[in-house]
């Protein structure tokens, strides 16, 4: 645990969300002695670098409609090369520029996030479900804070993105928001925020008007029926942070002026488990253990 409250800000990889616009907000913060980590993904970066490299990207389907980017060993090497030859360098100087000092690191330096590779995945392909197995992602098992609370208590935004590092001390892809969440967690952080490309959680994803300002979803199984990709990967996310112990957790809009401090002031959608019902089926990527 840090010293003083903390807040892990994740910072989406849609080309649309205001990388720029948030660090500038975090810097302001930080300024004021807030304490802050920063969780990031990628996912322009990386489909514009396997565009560049002639690497094809799929993304699996489960029979749940949760959707997760596809790791063979090809865009296992650009999500590296993107998360942390581009897209963190790129937040590390926009944090510098506005006097943070920031150190840029993956869940594996330090052994910060461990997980456990998926031996295979069910996924729905042209409407049959199949299992997928050379694929190199995995669920985050541990977290090591020894070097995020170092950094913390020093005065550092630590700038954390995937990979992880799996049983076999070989990298492995994660779900950002999920790893988001587990650090959130194990830091006993007070609020994640979850910034995307949309203004939160939408009743209609057609409609920017429907969005929801606050959220329940069941404490298993799918999060909210109305969820599909990448939004119910959040649910699941901010799902694992609540059962955490984390006190607050918002999806807003990393597009507007100041989304840390208006996710701050309650903008977006809050997250908070239902105990009304329980869904009988799991809402993440089974695993198949062979």
């Amino acid at each position: 645990m840090t010293t003083k409250p903390l807040t892990v800000v994740k910072c989406g990889g849609n080309p649309a969300v205001d990388a720029a616009g948030i660090c500038a907000d975090i810097a302001g913060l930080v300024h004021e002695g807030h304490s802050i980590l920063l969780v990031h993904g990628g996912s322009g970066e990386i489909g514009r670098l396997a565009g560049r490299l002639g690497v094809a990207q799929r993304t699996l389907v489960a029979p749940d409609n949760v959707s997760a980017r596809y790791t063979d060993p090809d865009t296992l090497e650009v999500v590296v090369l993107a998360l942390a030859g581009s897209v963190k360098p790129g937040l590390v100087a926009e944090l510098s520029r506005h006097k943070v000092p920031a150190v840029g690191l993956t869940g594996m330096d330090g052994g910060m996030l461990r997980a456990r590779r998926k031996s295979a995945v069910r996924a729905v392909v042209d409407g049959r479900t199949v299992l997928i197995r050379d694929n190199h992602s995995g669920r985050i098992d541990t977290v090591d804070t020894t070097l995020p609370e170092t950094l913390l208590r020093a005065g550092f935004v630590p700038v954390v993105s995937p990979p992880a590092i799996d049983e076999n001390d070989r990298p492995v892809n994660v779900d950002a928001d999920r790893a988001a969440a587990a650090l959130a967690a194990a830091l006993g952080a007070d609020r994640l925020l979850l910034l995307t490309g949309a203004p939160g959680v939408l009743a209609d994803p057609g409609d920017p008007a429907s969005l929801r300002s606050t959220l329940g979803i069941s404490p298993a199984g799918p999060p909210d029926p109305s969820a599909t990709g990448g939004m119910a990967l959040k649910l699941i996310a901010a799902r694992e942070a609540l059962a955490g112990g984390v006190a607050t957790v918002r999806i807003a809009d990393g597009r507007t002026p100041e989304p840390v401090s208006r996710a701050l002031a309650g903008a977006g959608t809050t997250v908070h488990i239902s105990h009304a019902g329980t869904p009988t089926h799991s809402s993440r990527e089974r695993e198949i253990r062979t």
